[in-house]
């Protein structure tokens, strides 16, 4: 499984949730399994986002689809995205 991991600063969540709820990715269509979202519980003006993909080819053309779109909405929404695309090694639970 391959992870798009992305985070950045938002401007208030429930702005910021309305427009990843529009999806204007097409998250599904795309190629994403699932995602998680996380606040830090000492920041509500960040949010990170990990969403799964079965390929890293996958991952990486979406990451593309979301420098677009960052590009119309810096500053609005959000601002400063950081990315990095990963792969699992290993994981387990208890």
């Amino acid at each position: 499984m391959t992870t798009v991991q992305i985070e950045h600063p938002i401007r208030d969540f429930d702005g910021w949730k309305a427009a990843f709820d529009r999806d204007p990715a097409r998250r599904e269509a795309s190629g994403v399994r699932r995602y998680r979202i996380f606040r830090p519980v000492d920041d509500p003006h960040f949010v990170s986002v990990d969403l799964d993909f079965d390929t890293k080819d996958a991952a990486e053309a979406f990451v593309t689809t979301m420098r677009t779109i960052w590009q119309r909405v810096e500053g609005t929404v959000m601002t400063n995205p950081r990315v990095r695309v990963v792969d699992c090694v290993e994981r387990h639970e208890y």
